[in-house]
């Protein structure tokens, strides 16, 4: 079931993705649109590895900067633009040079929370992103930041050694998902709601 529930939101954004292209072709100083695309990249970029990742989440901060050239007020922009550079960060396996990465996150955050005090989630974000640097430690102590880049079967023989390291893995990835994940499906939420507003239709099943 999880597996159909991630290929449904994979036809899903994918779906928005085309449909936010179409529109920037008509209009391309629809700051809503443009926003609404750098989320749904956002979203997309988790279903990527390695590098795809990284270049998707480059392509989310370029719409969503355009978005702000528009509008240089647009909080959802702003906050969406806080997600993108912490979802950078964590794929940088150097705590150092991901700083950089977080710090940005931040400001962004503070931006968005600055112009819409009473938004929950801003707020919520801004608290996550005092703990990304850590959590990023913990994510990368366990080899997680490097998961996914090189998919293949798992091995049909497993030691008591890789047992021992897949709980590990799998206790660092629940870590993960507590803190962090739930900015990535809020950020979905977003997007959805910003495309139903929009009345795109559904993508065909």
């Amino acid at each position: 079931m999880e597996m159909s529930n991630d290929f449904d939101r994979l036809l899903f954004f994918e779906h928005a993705r085309r449909t936010a292209e179409a529109t920037y072709d008509k209009d391309p100083l629809d700051a809503d649109n443009l926003t609404r695309w750098g989320g749904v990249l956002l979203e997309l970029s988790q279903f990527q590895n390695g590098d795809e990742s990284k270049k998707m989440i480059q392509d989310a901060i370029d719409r969503l900067e355009e978005a702000l050239v528009v509008n240089p007020r647009k909080h959802d922009a702003l906050w969406c633009l806080g997600n993108a550079y912490t979802s950078n960060a964590f794929l940088i396996p150097d705590l150092d040079e991901a700083r950089g990465d977080f710090h940005k996150a931040t400001q962004y955050f503070e931006q968005a929370y600055e112009l819409e005090p009473q938004n929950e989630l801003y707020k919520k974000s801004l608290e996550v992103a005092a703990k990304a640097p850590k959590l990023h430690v913990e994510i990368h102590k366990h080899g997680l930041g490097q998961q996914g880049m090189a998919p293949g079967p798992p091995p049909s023989s497993t030691t008591k050694q890789q047992q021992q390291q897949s709980t590990k893995k799998s206790k660092g990835s629940q870590l993960k998902y507590d803190i962090f994940g739930w900015i990535i499906l809020a950020v979905g939420i977003v997007t959805w709601l910003g495309f139903a507003k929009s009345n795109v239709p559904p993508p065909p099943r």
